[in-house]
């Protein structure tokens, strides 16, 4: 689990199928140290990692990542330019199935992740 230490949570809300979040990244995180020194950049199994629990903790399911597709890394996250981030997830759930489609942007808007994934119900 990530959460508490590479990322916090700061604020999530949920309107109808949406899961809107707002997280703060540890950006003296030690992953840092070593992708990359001095130039830090989160890496993108950490971001997948992170909004599978968020809807963990949103949905109280256990979470199997069985398929994800579209992934668009389309700006650099460093915690030291973008610390914060907003996660955009809307969920469709088909029976033992949580199918999404995720969007994170930096504060100003800028698109940083696009993804759809699929998650199975353990």
């Amino acid at each position: 689990m990530l959460e508490n230490d590479f990322y916090t949570i700061v604020s999530s809300e949920i309107k109808e199928d949406t899961i809107s979040s707002k997280i703060l990244l540890n950006k003296n995180h030690q992953i840092f140290e070593g992708h990359f020194p001095e130039n830090p950049v989160t890496p993108g199994v950490c971001m997948i990692q992170l909004v599978k629990e968020i809807l963990e903790k949103t949905y109280q399911y256990n979470l199997q990542l069985s398929k994800i597709s579209n992934v668009k890394f389309t700006a650099l996250i460093n915690p030291n330019v973008n610390q914060e981030l907003l996660i955009s997830t809307q969920v469709n759930k088909e029976d033992t199935l949580l199918k999404i489609k995720n969007v994170c942007t930096f504060t100003d808007s800028t698109v940083a992740l696009k993804c759809n994934a699929t998650f199975l119900v353990k």
